[in-house]
């Protein structure tokens, strides 16, 4: 019987076909927690228990010091206008070994953890985006990493110390015209040939495009076809997908010419090369790694995408907390600040809630990275949702600052925020691609207890490994139907969750939910089979779900790292109640789109219905959002925790914001008494300086009073003024001459510019 039944699966395509580009990325990476969250029954003790790091001494030095000397040296105005960083701030880079974060101290790098290397990107970017990218590319995608976790002696020696001290710039090409995620489509090639010393060599002719660092890279780590017409290794004459190192002064490389990536002053550029020459020992990890290139390349990103882009854009959501909430503050409409305002509120909640679960996901997969996991769906869980929310972030801190954040300038602190987030959505893996295909298809693969199993034997064509399999995964599908059902009918009241307080409901939430997608993962995978890979909007709700489910154990994770305080109980309640809306949402798409024969009308009919009436979550209140907006509204250490990490530049627009937010928080209580006394009829409605006088003279205010609300005054017409420009300034791309924000104006002068 289990034969005539592998052999109907076969033939109907059970075990989708996989290219050996798509196996070696479905097989990349290491399961983490994220097989708990596939498995239904998710050891809740184990998510508790899982790391959440610290910085070391050393690391914070390195933040509190090299960091912020490199950030001095870089004026963002100065810098989207020449459209490179200044001398300085290159040679502060090197001078303290930038590019060899990551690097083993025992090759002239730092050898710091994944954390602090994310902090420094981060912190990086929220001053600098150029920067950031410079410092982020050659530390990750760089070809660095696989040299320290692949190279030859030989490699490592002569090129890791020279990439550490700057030495080196280095990029990697992977990306054509016809060649983005479909790798397999690459014709980028190398033919092995013998020099006349009878040494192996490789000819190599590529165009590659969208790469950073290219214009300005001395090192290219170039990925390629690999060909032996003459049978020099002994093996096949298509030995595959391969990495090498090529120096660009190369006769036949051609760089220099760059992109304008929405005009962030990055380089990036298209690369190309025509009959470059180079020894076959410039392969990464030597002759024995020909044609090793693309899982080399998989399990450096199931890694590096955990770290690089999660650290931009959870700083963005950060920056855009503090800001936004200390400009609602301080702008007044109607004789109040505009935070005061329920329709700004609901802004202000989701960017809060958001830096804070953004936060929590970098840390916490960071924290993996350090144990030693490579969590490849994990990290592309991260970077799909932490590039998302950042989006969505910038968009509602636009609406906050308004008409500030749309005209351009030194003073403008929101634009570079919107600015730069398409561009994290599209690097790294584009993110349609990351939800459609990679976090639920490898997931689905690697991370449930009994698929892989069952999809090798049906491959395979292995009787008794399928016989096994296939009763494991039964057992595995009906316990979960099971459980799934029981969790539904009881709203997860019984499960046992591993800490009290107002924080168990989620951990049992979380429970309810595992067991509910794991039942229906299987249910796809068992009735539409290899026909679901091509299933893009189903396959994007089931990594949603799974998404949802990591978001929130990290953020459930930092409130308990952090000692459960108590003002931040509505971030973490709102994170989690967010993440749950979704999760209900995805639930019911999933049941009005699954097309099975007879069962699919049930699923759309009655089981939605319940679905419906018994939902997994809710919208956050109105209660619980207007905490967060008063939260980041107010100094203190609540607000300082949300937006930690960042770096506010001495006499800039963002300082000055924050001096305001200050005086206006200060003087608050003072206006609001002024308002009381105008509702009163005390004083008679007028300017600010008319009540000020009038609180004067009627002896409502002391001499204190009065100069703090002039300060705040002042304060506030400072920061609320847009930068304008005249029609020659707006031709040449100058900052204004009459604004002299940041020093920018008077380095353009001395540069020429």
């Amino acid at each position: 019987m289990f034969g005539m039944l592998l052999a109907l699966l076969r033939r109907q395509g059970a075990a989708p076909e996989m290219s050996a580009t798509e196996r070696a990325a479905l097989e990349a990476g290491d399961v983490w927690l994220d097989g708990e969250l596939f498995s239904g029954r998710p050891k809740l003790q184990k998510i508790l228990d899982a790391e959440y790091p610290q910085l070391t001494e050393r690391e914070r030095a390195f933040l509190d010091g090299p960091v912020e000397e490199v950030l001095q040296h870089v004026d963002p105005q100065l810098t989207s206008c020449t459209k490179e960083l200044p001398e300085a701030a290159w040679e502060a880079l090197r001078r303290h070994r930038f590019f060899g974060l990551g690097i083993p101290v025992e090759y002239g790098g730092h050898g710091f953890s994944a954390l602090a290397q994310s902090t420094i990107f981060g912190k990086l970017a929220c001053r600098s985006m150029a920067a950031s990218t410079v410092v982020l590319i050659t530390n990750s995608v760089g070809p660095g990493e696989l040299l320290v976790e692949v190279g030859t002696d030989e490699q490592r020696r002569h090129y890791l110390p020279r990439l550490a001290r700057g030495e080196e710039i280095p990029c990697f090409a992977l990306t054509e015209p016809e060649a983005g995620s479909d790798a397999a489509s690459m014709t980028s090639k190398g033919v092995l040939f013998k020099q006349s010393d009878g040494e192996l060599a490789i000819r190599l002719q590529w165009q590659k495009r969208y790469i950073t660092l290219a214009p300005i890279a001395t090192l290219l780590g170039l990925a390629f076809r690999l060909e032996d017409p003459e049978g020099l290794l002994g093996g096949e004459r298509d030995l595959g997908i391969t990495c090498a190192l090529v120096p660009t002064n190369l006769p036949g490389v051609e760089v220099g010419r760059r992109h304008d990536p929405l005009g962030i002053p990055f380089p990036n550029g298209p690369t190309s090369g025509r009959d470059v020459v180079i020894p076959a020992s410039q392969i990464i990890g030597g002759v024995a790694q020909a044609g090793g290139g693309w899982k080399m390349l998989m399990e450096a990103l199931s890694g590096g995408r955990a770290i690089s882009l999660p650290s931009q854009a959870a700083t963005g959501a950060k920056y855009v907390a503090r800001i936004a909430g200390a400009y609602a503050a301080v702008r007044r409409q109607f004789g109040l600040a505009v935070g005061r305002f329920e329709g700004v509120e609901e802004p202000l909640a989701r960017i809060g809630a958001r830096a804070y679960l953004l936060e929590a996901a970098r840390v916490m997969t960071c924290g993996a990275v350090d144990a030693g996991f490579r969590p490849a769906v994990v990290s592309a869980m991260v970077k799909y949702n932490a590039t998302e929310l950042s989006r969505q972030t910038a968009r509602d801190g636009m609406d906050v600052l308004g008409g500030a954040a749309i005209c351009l300038g030194p003073r403008n602190l929101m634009a570079s925020a919107w600015q730069t987030a398409p561009v994290g959505i599209t690097v790294e893996g584009a993110n349609i691609l990351t939800r459609s295909l990679i976090v639920f298809g490898q997931g689905a693969i690697r991370c449930h207890p009994h698929a892989h199993a069952l999809l090798e034997s049906i491959r395979t064509d292995d009787k008794k490994a399928f016989r096994r399999a296939l009763i494991r995964h039964q057992l595995h599908f009906a316990s979960n139907a099971i459980r799934g059902a029981w969790h539904s009918v009881t709203r997860g009241r019984f499960v046992r969750s591993p800490v009290s307080g107002p924080a168990a409901k989620y951990y049992r939430r979380l429970a309810w939910c595992s067991a509910r997608f794991a039942f229906y993962a299987d249910l796809a995978m068992m009735t539409l089979g290899g026909q679901l890979k091509f299933r893009g909007k189903l396959t994007g709700r089931f990594a949603d779900i799974l998404s949802s489910l990591y978001l929130m154990t990290t953020a459930l994770r930092r409130f308990e790292a952090e000692g459960r305080p108590a003002d931040d109980l509505p971030l973490l309640i709102f994170a989690c109640e967010e993440r749950l809306a979704a999760i209900q949402e995805s639930f019911e798409g999933l049941l009005q789109n699954l097309d099975i024969p007879v069962l699919g009308a049930v699923l759309r009919g009655p089981v939605l219905w319940w679905t419906r009436l018994n939902p997994v979550g809710a919208r956050p209140t109105d209660r619980t959002g207007g905490a967060i907006a008063r939260l980041m509204q107010r100094p203190g250490a609540a607000r300082d925790r949300l937006t930690s990490e960042l770096y506010v530049h001495p006499d800039s627009a963002w300082e000055r914001l924050e001096e305001a937010f200050e005086l206006a928080v200060s003087a608050e209580a003072i206006s609001s008494k002024l308002r009381t006394a105008v509702r009163r009829g005390e004083v008679e409605k007028g300017s600010a300086d008319a009540l000020i006088a009038q609180g004067l003279e009627r002896g409502l205010l002391s001499a204190e009073d009065a100069d703090l609300l002039e300060r705040a005054a002042a304060a506030r017409r400072e920061v609320i003024q847009v930068d304008d420009f005249s029609l020659e300034e707006l031709r040449s791309g100058a900052v204004p001459q009459n604004q002299t924000v940041d020093g920018a104006a008077r380095q353009l002068d001395a540069a020429g510019g």
